[in-house]
């Protein structure tokens, strides 16, 4: 049997480059040499590897995954005692996500973030916790390397104390927080306190991207300024004082709920999306004074159900 044509390695990689996960996976079944190329790192630099049950791995496993380099982990069900396989053979990480359900975690359960000295990236999802999320001493390992942070339908006992908590990453560029609710049995999210809100975007300097989420409607509208918190160094004027952001996704949040001006001090947006779960009819549509003072916008999403006459009257 004829082995591959003879091209150099590098003109291989490139080649393979063009593939899918799966095709990856099955050249590399091929032969020795096709399978060392196809393991290159530059092929899984941005690749995120799902794992569960890591006992069940081989050393032949882990070692492929040392020779890519890979960076990138979305773990279900991981165990305290499996956080040792994890650190021993993937020291490297920069990014771990969480993916769990039905269990409730404690605050130690997270402390073993501090051993991956490499970690700027963490997602939380569908997990319980009965204590904080991010204690005190792993805030010491994080407050300066995190740059990304993802918690979406998480069950907190205090929402306040997280945002207190998450307003202290110094480095944090990337946002999402999509709330579930506090403690048990609760059926309604209220949004998080303005005034918490307003501390944490003001202490967020370098944040780029936030996306906000809710679940439940609060029984009153928000304030105006909710979006926009005030430049404390210049008191009784209308300035901004949050971070230069780019890119803002709102989810959940009924049409009434934010003011006509509620975007009105983001003049640096350059992406704008919003997720509705359900458009009332009749509604007075407020996307238009949304988006006046955004001129600086190229990109807006909207995504719900039964507003085709609701997008009609903002472009009319």
């Amino acid at each position: 049997m004829e082995g591959p044509p003879q091209l150099p390695p590098e003109l291989w990689v490139y080649v393979f480059s063009y593939l899918s996960t799966e095709e990856k996976h099955t050249v590399r079944s091929c032969c020795r040499y096709l399978k060392k190329l196809i393991d290159h790192p530059s092929l899984w630099k941005d690749y995120t590897l799902v794992m569960s049950e890591l006992r069940r791995y081989t050393y032949g496993f882990w070692h492929t995954l040392n020779y890519r380099k890979l960076t990138r982990v979305a773990v279900r069900h991981l165990r305290r005692k499996e956080w040792r396989r994890l650190v021993k053979f993937l020291p490297s990480l920069t990014a771990i996500v969480f993916v769990d359900g039905g269990r409730q975690y404690k605050e130690k359960y997270m402390d073993n973030l501090a051993r991956f000295p490499n970690l700027r990236y963490l997602g939380v999802r569908n997990a319980t916790w009965d204590e904080a999320l991010l204690g005190r001493s792993l805030m010491d390992h994080l407050r300066e390397r995190l740059t990304h942070l993802s918690v979406c339908n998480v069950r907190l006992p205090s929402t306040v104390e997280f945002i207190q908590t998450v307003s202290q990453l110094d480095n944090l560029r990337y946002l999402l927080f999509h709330q579930q609710s506090e403690g048990y049995g609760l059926d309604t999210v209220r949004p998080v306190p303005c005034s918490d809100f307003h501390t944490m975007m003001l202490k967020l300097k370098k944040l780029n991207h936030l996306s906000w989420g809710m679940k439940g409607e609060p029984p009153e509208p928000l304030p105006d300024d909710y979006l926009s918190p005030p430049d404390p160094d210049q008191p009784g004027v209308s300035s901004y004082g949050g971070p230069a952001l780019t890119s803002l996704e709102l989810v959940d949040y009924p049409e009434t709920i934010l003011p006509e001006n509620a975007l009105k001090s983001l003049i640096s947006l350059r992406s704008l999306a919003i997720r509705y779960r359900y458009i009332r009819e009749g509604i007075e549509c407020r996307l238009r004074s949304w988006l006046s003072p955004l001129r600086q916008l190229e990109s807006l999403t909207i995504i719900g159900t039964t507003f085709s006459a609701y997008l009609s009257s903002v472009f009319l």
